[in-house]
């Protein structure tokens, strides 16, 4: 059995830690510093696309007021995850009760903190009350008196409504006549609410808290309607003095809750930024996780490894996370973890670790730009890398596997419009000797000197195709394409079919060259039947795979190259042009095609018949020569008609 040219590297749990790989402990220091001096409640925001790094920095707060740093501040630190909660409970009400019962449970409580308990208790109740009365929201009865409420309940109990099934609404009655045991007066809702603050404050007094601090999880991830129901609770707090409030979450999701709760609000009003700025009322002090940087990411993944094989308390690991820190202290130097390091932190630096390291440094330029530094996109790349390349040793073919070069593949893959990675895993598939002379092309073009002269000269010594050239100055108008090109290794010129027996279990792209199935011999039969025809299969050529689109574009620019007369279109054109409109990037191949026409045999009908085809900057230019070249070699009737185009297209 071969084996692949990496370190096994093992399955890499994707939760928040405690030690710091991100430098994100900083934003965490900064973040109690700022709790513990600030004489009033503040509200913290931690944000960050998904998977930056949110949950770490909150669980280092969580750490630092439990056991670290801010221990003995005389705070409190609890932690609430409305995820968990969705579906299951109201999301106010979830927030408030999960804060008290975190604070009894986290402190003993004399006769005068049981008696505010219980007033605290007991306005609860008379939330979850309101919320009962099915579909009665707190919102619809904010200003009701209890007794009001009660004779609410009683009415829909005997005659319910669309406000309130009667299962819900006997429920609601119950529950507010067991609120009610004790003499009512005038309490409302709004009232209840002003004494649960006023309660809630002297509970922390008497409890000895002299900070409450809530972390808030995972907001992000939860449904609109909850997402602003944990905010909305969150405002009840904030006006009460010593208290805190961090939340970890996406700004943009939570801008799209706003705009999904917020429905009614005028268009106007959306893009004039209320979504933003009903956020920022509510968070004073916002901190954004950065991306990682190439040498930041490489440092990130050496540690990410090697932690993972040797246990994040190895007195050794210990000695080279100081080192990593050093250096993610400077980002601007670049600098990433060096053998010299290792050897200082582990002295005989194992075999295993060794291999680690050197795959780190081979995959992480790679990461860092497929997947802009975001480190949990890192670790479900690297556990998708690990499990191929396992499953390729497997297998026994795993010495044909360099861990490098699938990675790259991978980022493609993964990362690139899906119809170019189609197209490179198929050229390969159906190239004799594995290569794929487009991306060769394409590697040559961003990697050759800032001439276009040269740029061109170095991509025809990479291929020797003319659609190869075309095709990659397509691909090469597309940033991130470029960024995928730029990363080492070149993989243009590396034979890619061991590769796709690796990638396919997702698609099998190495069966390439096997005969045309049932349901594309159909579609094929169906594209000659004419233009009405063509127009009604447009849906299903949209949906081939890269395979099935190179098998039967393939099938046509035989029939077109076959074709004994041209003076009049062939049927064949209009299946080529639609399936160009579906997949442009075969906009270079086929005018490669009509390049092999003889222009003396076309008929009038190839002047007009392309204006729409060819939407690529790269096609057209090389359409445009085509044209050109058709005014001078063809036959009377195209020469005229391309006269014809050309003057009525210049006005």
């Amino acid at each position: 059995m071969g084996s692949s040219t990496v370190a096994s590297i093992g399955y890499i749990a994707d939760q928040e830690t405690k030690v710091d790989l991100l430098r994100n402990e900083a934003i965490s220091k900064v973040i109690v510093d700022l709790i513990c001096r600030s004489k009033t409640s503040v509200t913290v925001g931690v944000h960050g696309d998904w998977g930056a790094g949110k949950s770490s920095v909150l669980h280092m707060l969580e750490h630092a007021f439990g056991e670290g740093s801010a221990k003995d501040s005389g705070s409190l630190c609890i932690r609430f995850n409305g995820w968990e909660f969705q579906g299951f409970e109201d999301a106010k009400i979830a927030l408030i009760e999960g804060i008290v019962t975190q604070l009894v449970e986290n402190r003993t409580l004399g006769n005068e903190a049981k008696a505010l308990l219980k007033r605290i208790l007991k306005s609860i109740d008379l939330l979850k009350v309101a919320k009962r009365a099915g579909g009665v929201a707190i919102d619809l009865v904010m200003g009701a008196p209890l007794m009001t409420m009660m004779a609410m309940a009683e009415s829909f109990a005997t005659n319910p409504s669309s406000v309130a099934t009667a299962e819900n609404a006997r429920t609601a009655l119950s529950e507010v006549r067991g609120v009610l045991k004790d003499p009512p007066g005038q309490a409302s809702v709004p009232k209840e609410l002003g004494d649960f603050r006023e309660a809630f404050g002297q509970l922390l007094k008497e409890t000895g808290v002299k900070r409450l601090v809530v972390l808030v999880d995972d907001l992000d991830r939860c449904l609109p309607e909850t997402a602003i129901q944990t905010l909305e609770a969150i405002r009840l707090f904030v006006s009460l003095p010593n208290t805190a409030f961090v939340i970890g979450a996406d700004e943009a999701m939570i801008e799209h809750a706003v705009k999904d709760h917020f429905k009614d609000l005028p268009e106007d009003t959306i893009s004039g930024g209320y979504p933003r700025a009903y956020l920022e009322k509510l968070i004073q002090v916002p901190f954004r996780i950065p991306s990682l940087g190439e040498a930041e990411t490489r440092i990130y993944v050496t540690m990410l490894l090697i932690g993972t094989a040797v246990g994040e308390d190895d007195a050794s690991f210990r000695k080279l996370l100081v080192r990593a820190r050093e250096l993610l202290a400077q980002p601007w130097e670049r600098k990433a973890l060096s053998d010299d390091d290792l050897t200082a932190a582990f002295v005989v630096v194992p075999d295993g670790v060794a291999r680690l390291a050197a795959t780190a440094d081979t995959i992480g330029p790679v990461l860092a730009q497929g997947t802009q530094g975001n480190p949990r996109q890192i670790k479900r790349f690297i556990n998708a890398l690990n499990l191929r390349l396992a499953i390729a040793d497997a297998r026994g073919f795993g010495d044909a596997i360099d861990a490098a070069v699938l990675a790259k593949f991978m980022l493609a893959e993964m990362y690139l419009p899906d119809s170019i990675f189609k197209h490179m895993a198929t050229t390969a598939a159906s190239s004799e000797d594995g290569l794929c002379g487009d991306v060769a092309a394409l590697e040559a073009l961003v990697r050759a000197s800032t001439t276009k002269q040269a740029d061109e000269d170095e991509a025809k010594s990479e291929t020797s195709s003319t659609d190869g050239l075309e095709l990659a100055a397509e691909w090469a108008t597309q940033p991130e394409v470029v960024r995928w090109a730029r990363v080492e290794p070149q993989i243009g010129q590396i034979p890619l079919k061991p590769y796709l027996f690796v990638v396919n279990d997702r698609q099998n792209f190495a069966e390439g060259s096997k005969p045309m199935s049932a349901k594309l011999r159909a579609l094929v039969q169906k594209l000659l039947g004419g233009e009405f025809a063509v127009a009604s299969a447009r849906p299903d050529i949209q949906q081939l795979d890269g395979a099935e689109v190179e098998q039967v574009f393939s099938q046509f620019k035989s029939m077109l190259l076959m074709e004994k007369s041209l003076s009049t279109q062939p049927a064949c054109v209009d299946a080529l042009s639609a399936i160009v409109a579906a997949h442009p990037a075969y906009q270079g191949r086929y005018v490669e095609v009509l390049e092999q026409l003889p222009p003396g045999s076309l008929g009038s009908w190839a002047s007009s018949k392309f204006t729409s085809t060819f939407t690529s900057t790269a096609a057209l230019t090389r359409f445009e020569r085509l044209k050109a070249r058709w005014s001078k070699e063809g036959g009377a009737p195209l020469r005229k008609a391309v006269e014809v185009m050309a003057k009525a297209k210049g006005g």
